[in-house]
């Protein structure tokens, strides 16, 4: 099968494994390594497309759990798919469904068939399939289509994460024959928890599969971090060189700067939004709560130095008294600094990477958040 899809691998740092790289979709063009926004149902917790186009979000990602029990697929493809419903004109990625499986596994039933949930929204039955799940995502009218998958929980006996890995390289076969379109793109996920044998077992089972892309799954679900940073660095260079990397729910900018330098292309996570929400601000200076009472008499900006429109044009006693008397303007501006901060980190990699400096510049980053000063938040480099 022909795809719109392609990747450029354009270059790397020369002493480490970060890599400078282009993807090619059928909306668009993605340079790499990106940090990739989510939007779970459709949108961007607080910002509008436009936002994201302005502070240089290329991607976001889109859910296949959710948005098959609402708004559903008759609902989407009425309004033209996720593109047009949501106003984004640019590449969007849509997970198969497999990590709500794991989060929500009190509510569902693993069989070899396929899963058995109940919906969290009414506790009605579903079974999503790999099958399925690429037919979910085909609807959507994702550019890049994620395999069907068996996360384990961090922790899990020997025998639960063999035989999710197992199972997920079995659904894999599964998602390739079900595709039909030529304009979605589609990616392996590699699971195995932090076993290298159980990795390097699942990597060489879905690297045979014609895939466009592989994704390490399965990990920053509770394991320590420097155990998902070991399983990164032993997984990533048994995928191809030729196709993307994706570390998926990834999203602490420690992580990404340790991960860029492991070879991933790709990240996504909640974590920008989900802090704004709860007053923390993200800065290369390390996080820190608004809520504290230090703040409410601050003028300085959220991020001094920050060019994101929330630091450009309010102090940081402003944006506590919006949160402090519920302002929904709040979540908007401090998800806005957040995102910019992540997609800034990222454009920042790609400069280095460009130039052979990638380890001074994750050097110098992860120790600006590791000695920040406590005083210009409540846990210095804290997540």
């Amino acid at each position: 099968m022909t795809s719109r899809f392609s990747f450029d691998l354009l270059g790397g740092d020369g002493r480490c494994a970060a890599r400078l790289g282009r993807v090619h979709t059928a909306h668009g063009v993605i340079d790499t390594p990106v940090f990739m926004p989510v939007g779970t149902l459709g949108t961007v917790k607080g910002l509008t497309p436009a936002q994201l186009e302005e502070i240089g979000a290329t991607i976001i990602l889109g859910n296949t759990y959710h948005l098959y029990l609402r708004p559903g697929m008759e609902v989407v493809e009425a309004l033209g798919g996720l593109h047009k419903m949501a106003a984004w004109p640019h590449p969007i990625l849509t997970d198969s469904g497999g990590f709500q499986v794991f989060s929500l596994r009190h509510r569902a039933k693993i069989e070899e068939h396929g899963v058995t949930f109940a919906s969290h929204l009414d506790g009605s039955r579903h079974l999503l399939t790999p099958e399925g799940a690429i037919h979910i995502q085909e609807t959507l009218g994702s550019d890049i289509m994620m395999a069907f998958d068996e996360c384990p929980p961090a922790g899990a006996h020997p025998r639960v994460v063999t035989r999710a890995m197992e199972r997920t390289s079995r659904w894999a076969r599964r998602c390739v024959d079900a595709r039909t379109r030529e304009d979605s793109a589609l990616f392996g996920i590699v699971q195995g928890g932090v076993d290298r044998d159980l990795r390097e077992r699942s990597a060489r089972d879905l690297t045979s599969l014609p895939f466009e892309g592989f994704a390490l799954g399965g990990l920053s679900v509770g394991e320590a971090r420097e155990a998902t940073w070991d399983s990164v660095e032993s997984a990533a260079p048994l995928l191809p060189e030729d196709k993307p990397r994706y570390l998926m729910g990834v999203g602490t900018p420690e992580d990404l700067l340790v991960c860029v330098g492991l070879g991933i292309d790709m990240f996504d996570c909640v974590l920008p939004t989900r802090h704004a929400r709860n007053a923390r601000i993200m800065t290369a200076d390390g996080d820190y709560n608004l809520r504290n009472a230090r703040f409410r008499l601050d003028d300085r900006p959220l991020s001094p130095g920050c060019e994101c429109y929330a630091c450009r044009n309010f102090s940081r006693g402003y944006l506590r008294h919006l949160h402090k008397a519920n302002e929904v303007l709040f979540n908007t501006l401090a998800s806005l600094h957040n995102v910019y901060y992540l997609l800034d980190l990222m454009r920042g990699a790609r400069a280095a990477i460009a130039v052979g400096d990638y380890l001074d510049y994750q050097r110098e980053l992860l120790a600006r958040r590791a000695t920040s000063d406590p005083q210009d938040g409540d846990a210095p480099g804290g997540a």
